[in-house]
């Protein structure tokens, strides 16, 4: 048995003098020739045990005066002369000791609990200091690692990962306000930048004010550039060097000098793009219009040096063409045919502005051609999809613990969900390009023909931070309705193309219209399952 001393907060045992040893071989050899004795020894066992505990405690016991000591050992001494007349005497004094004995017991636990109150009190204001001691550091913050902190706070929130590829984010951050300079703002941005190369993931990228600025605007409509999308190399392209070109704007400096989808770009300016990111190089390929840009391009076996000048593309996604194949009698086909080249903030409505202007028409069935459509902005992906949808799932959206969330269609915003409908696709087929496709593929509602497209199976968003830099973070994964996992496999048509099929609008019409051509095919074979 221990007990709680005033003086400390750790426990003592009592004192070596402690006579239970006594009292034990004592009461069983006394208790039934004289319990008169051993009831007066019982009392003064626990009254000199009660005074230890009291000095121990520092409670003044002594200051009864029947319960002195000395006034212990007198009556003792007179109890053995005299046990027969002192009788009645006894049982009197003793039953009113007992009771004083059983009120020092309850002053001794009122002591204890005031005590106990105390500790308690004690210790929480420890903690409270301990707490208010611990939130000071964060007063003295500087608004480098209040920026620092933003960034930090929004991939916390918003990552896919939630083990942070396999690291503690937390002690990330505590260490890095400890050891990463961060007193300029150069240092702070260098600072985000390799907090994010942590995570492994190429998507999720830091922007300075000016790229953020030039992404928002490549999304709105217009690019300042050489009309390049561009990815990184995988199995099917043979090589593991430099960048690959996943589609080739029409119209634009980089098409008009003969770049086309799988080539491989090896050097940008003279630097090479071994071990480039695709962010880093598509901030190389911008730029100001009129000025000048170097590329080194290897086209099959063919390795081009190619001096190409910025334009600003106007990045219309949308060029339509009516389409009439022969046929006997009046049962003609009448193809509308759509190329989609991104998804801006255009997109949806331009589509359904070509649907309405080719239904004018008479058009009987619809070709989508997303073709070398690196993709763009989630949302109109998913508002496309609905226009072609009279009901279903569109997507599935998910992270680390499975489905999140769903995306799908009732049929309210359907224009063309009845015609029959036949889409393109190939390794420059990308991102929302891809959810789209596998959305008309999994619903049963189209045919596609083509290549497997290029298989990017995540999905960004892109946050502001209060300086006017930004992040891009990849936010989720996407699975198509029929739950296939696209990421790095792609979605596989149902057929393949003739190799020398045609990108433009003008080709595609004539090898439909040419049943000698050998891009020729006619209206049955593009719909037919």
């Amino acid at each position: 048995m221990e007990l709680l001393t005033a003086s400390s907060a750790t426990f003592s045992p009592l004192p070596s003098n402690f006579p239970s040893f006594t009292f034990k071989a004592t009461i069983s050899k006394s208790w039934k020739s004289h319990p008169g004795i051993v009831e007066a020894r019982l009392q003064g066992f626990l009254l000199r045990t009660r005074t230890t505990i009291s000095k121990r405690l520092g409670i003044c016991c002594n200051s009864v005066g029947p319960f002195k000591e000395e006034f212990l050992f007198q009556h003792f001494c007179q109890l053995n002369k005299g046990f027969s007349s002192q009788c009645g005497l006894i049982s009197i004094r003793y039953r009113s000791s007992l009771l004083k004995v059983r009120s020092c017991s309850d002053r001794i636990r009122q002591c204890v609990s005031v005590l106990f109150v105390q500790l308690v009190f004690t210790a929480m204001l420890v903690t409270s200091t301990t707490i208010a001691l611990s939130e000071t550091p964060s007063l003295a913050l500087s608004e480098e690692n209040r920026l620092f902190l933003e960034a930090w706070r929004t991939i916390d929130r918003a990552y896919v990962d939630k083990t942070f590829n396999g690291q503690s984010w937390f002690r990330y951050r505590e260490n890095a306000l400890r050891n990463e300079p961060m007193n300029t703002r150069e240092e702070t941005y260098l600072a985000i930048r390799k907090m994010l190369a942590t995570l492994d993931d190429p998507f999720t990228r830091f922007l300075e004010p000016e790229k953020f600025n030039s992404l928002r605007s490549g999304t709105q409509g217009a690019l300042t550039g050489v009309g390049l999308s561009i990815g990184y190399p995988t199995a099917s392209d043979g090589s593991s060097a430099g960048l690959v070109v996943i589609s080739s704007m029409p119209g634009g400096p980089a098409n008009r000098a003969g770049i086309l989808s799988g080539d491989v770009i090896l050097a940008i300016d003279d630097t090479s793009t071994e071990s480039m990111g695709i962010y880093d190089a598509a901030e190389r390929l911008q730029g100001p219009e009129g000025s000048p840009v170097e590329l080194t391009v290897r086209s099959g076996a063919e390795i081009r040096h190619l001096a190409l000048t910025r334009e600003k593309v106007s990045l219309n996604p949308v060029k339509s063409r009516l389409c009439v194949v022969p046929g006997p009698g009046k049962s003609s086909p009448r193809i509308g045919y759509i190329k989609l080249t991104s998804f801006n903030q255009n997109a949806s409505g331009a589509v359904r502005e070509a649907i309405d202007t080719l239904r004018s028409n008479s058009v009987n069935a619809f070709v989508l051609d997303l073709r070398d459509n690196s993709g763009g902005l989630f949302p109109e992906g998913i508002e496309i999809a609905k226009i072609w949808l009279d009901k279903g799932v569109i997507v599935y959206i998910c992270d680390s613990r499975g489905v999140r969330d769903i995306y799908d269609t009732d049929g309210t915003d359907a224009l063309a969900a009845s015609e029959p409908l036949a889409v393109l696709v190939n390794k420059g087929t990308a991102s929302a390009s891809e959810i789209l496709a596998g959305a008309l593929k999994d619903n049963k509602r189209a045919v596609l023909f083509g290549e497997p497209t290029y298989g990017k199976g995540k999905i960004q968003s892109v946050f502001q931070l209060s300086d006017g830099s930004g992040l891009a973070v990849t936010v989720a994964r996407y699975e198509t309705p029929a739950h296939t996992d696209i990421d790095k496999v792609g979605v596989i048509p149902d057929h393949p193309l003739p190799k020398t099929f045609p990108k433009d609008e003008d080709g595609f019409c004539g090898c439909l219209q040419d049943s000698a051509s050998t891009c020729n095919m006619n209206g049955g074979q593009l719909f037919a399952r």
